[in-house]
């Protein structure tokens, strides 16, 4: 996995405090911890309605001590903007081309020499969406890898970590469990979030 910011000594210390003092003071409380089953794992970012999730999962992920990856939509990678993207722990992807992701990403896990937690948002967009995508499900699977449920919500001020999920292959079953669990939360355009 590439170098980013929260790989780069000194700088994480610094931001870490400072994320930790900014959520403090927009009255976001952080809560949770990194167990360390989860050191390698995927995390689910939901609900995913606001480009303003990216900020607060940044602050979230530096206040949690965490070491994220992140996949975005290719189109934020182009210049100028790129190079911040991908050190601020971005992955590219391209939805217009079919190509084996899921199996690219678990890969990547399995051979990451130390910690790392990859953040996928299960609906894919920051659009009105009615179905959860499965990829973030089988990426975990496919590695071996138990699922981080990570959650923000607005109206309450919440950012966290909640349980960690092992996906048994029954997909019918697992998505059902990880979807009562994000049923509590509401994203800033909640409206957009779909449980279903």
């Amino acid at each position: 996995m590439h170098r980013t910011i929260f790989t780069t000594p000194g700088v994480s210390t610094l931001l870490r405090g400072a994320s930790r003092a900014w959520l403090r003071l927009a009255g976001w409380t952080v809560q949770g911890e990194l167990t360390p089953q989860a050191r390698k794992s995927v995390f689910i970012a939901a609900p995913h309605t606001s480009n303003w999730d990216l900020p607060y999962t940044l602050f979230a992920a530096f206040a949690l001590r965490l070491t994220p990856y992140w996949m975005g939509k290719a189109s934020i990678f182009r210049f100028p903007f790129g190079g911040l993207m991908r050190y601020l722990g971005g992955i590219p992807v391209d939805r217009s081309k079919s190509n084996n992701l899921v199996a690219a990403s678990a890969d990547a896990l399995r051979a990451a020499d130390g910690p790392v937690q990859l953040i996928v948002p299960p609906e894919g967009t920051r659009s009105k969406t009615i179905y959860w995508k499965t990829g973030f499900y089988w990426i975990a699977h496919s590695a071996g890898l138990p699922i981080v449920m990570a959650y923000m919500d607005y109206p309450r001020k919440l950012v966290g970590l909640g349980p960690v999920f092992q996906p048994t292959g029954d997909l019918e079953v697992d998505m059902r469990e990880i979807k009562q669990f994000y049923a509590q939360f509401k994203g800033k355009n909640w409206q957009q979030f779909s449980h279903e």
